[in-house]
């Protein structure tokens, strides 16, 4: 089995790449959707982020992603234990979805931060989708109806493109 890693900015065309695989029959794992799946549902998460934020991080059954948002953005090292906490879990998870497609010659893995997570190690090739950065952000600010601003800050914390490109096949 290939594994091939889609990787890219936000507003870069990853999601649209990872739809051209799904036409073709390649089963893409979506690491963005699966990883807000786990984080909803699993109680191993839900508990070391209770551990880290107390009790009010969840509303019932329901993660405040505003008030977790708040508590990590600016502060790269709660950001870090976060994605401590949740990586291995969705690493896990990914395990057991390339189990369930063994029988498939090629497999992509779809994640904005397949390097920063170490998934790339999982892959054997990582493309990277690139768009220039003004398409980016218009196209970002239509999808989440938000603002320049918002967006900008957001690429911000990612990592940049030239080192994506330098760290992709």
């Amino acid at each position: 089995m290939i594994i091939l890693g889609i990787t890219g900015g936000i507003g870069s065309g990853k999601s649209t790449i990872s739809k051209l695989f799904e036409l073709c029959a390649v089963p893409v794992y979506i690491a963005d959707t699966e990883s807000k799946r786990l984080v909803a549902t699993s109680p191993v998460i839900r508990e070391k982020l209770i551990e880290l934020f107390g009790e009010e991080l969840y509303e019932g059954e329901e993660l405040n992603k505003p008030l977790l948002a708040s508590h990590i953005f600016n502060d790269r090292q709660k950001m870090e234990s976060v994605n401590a906490i949740i990586h291995p879990v969705v690493a896990h998870d990914f395990k057991q979805w390339l189990e369930r497609h063994k029988d498939k010659e090629f497999v992509a893995h779809e994640a904005a931060i397949l390097f920063e997570s170490g998934f790339n190690k999982m892959m054997d090739k990582v493309v990277m989708v690139y768009t220039p950065l003004e398409m980016r952000i218009q196209r970002t600010m239509a999808r989440d109806n938000t603002s320049r601003e918002k967006v900008l800050e957001r690429i911000q914390n990612q990592m940049p493109d030239e080192e994506k490109a330098e760290l992709s096949d």
